[in-house]
């Protein structure tokens, strides 16, 4: 590998990691108009796994911001970040993937007797899929995998029965 295309592939890599922390970003500050903006124009969101929908960017904005007035405090926190450059084309680089674990402490609204903790917290996975477009990097796709989420005071029913 050339210094140049070293070079490119960090280059790459920063924009990539710094889109999934745009995504992270967006949603906590309900800025539903910078979240369509990270998507290419056919991309599309999943977040049925955690009692959500799947469809195009713009409806899933629409649905988030409706779903998020349920939880006026919100921190994404999105870890292990596993990236891979794929190719379209025959063009190295033109796509990318990354898996990420994520753990979503919540506030849920009218909550806001006593010390600002969070009542609600999800975890799991995120896959992420990128394109390579004439305005940079954008998601193609984002999938949610909730693997488990906590509601203090609710008993939590016992998987073995």
């Amino acid at each position: 590998m050339t210094q140049r295309v070293e070079l490119a592939t960090v280059m790459d890599r920063l924009a990539v990691d710094g889109l999934v922390t745009e995504y992270a970003a967006t949603v906590d500050d309900g800025d539903w108009e910078a979240y369509r903006k990270l998507f290419t124009r056919d991309g599309r969101a999943d977040y049925r796994s955690a009692g959500g929908i799947e469809g195009d960017a713009g409806q899933v904005a629409g649905w988030l911001e409706k779903a998020m007035r349920l939880f006026p405090v919100r921190q994404h926190l999105i870890v292990n970040r596993r990236l891979r450059f794929g190719a379209l084309a025959h063009d190295v680089g033109d796509t990318a993937g990354v898996r990420a674990d994520y753990v979503n402490p919540m506030r849920r609204a009218g909550a806001e007797d006593g010390p600002s903790v969070p009542d609600f917290v999800c975890g799991g996975r995120y896959a992420f899929a990128f394109l390579r477009t004439q305005d940079g990097w954008r998601l193609r796709e984002v999938v949610v995998q909730e693997k488990w989420r906590t509601v203090p005071g609710q008993v939590q029913e016992d998987p073995a029965g």
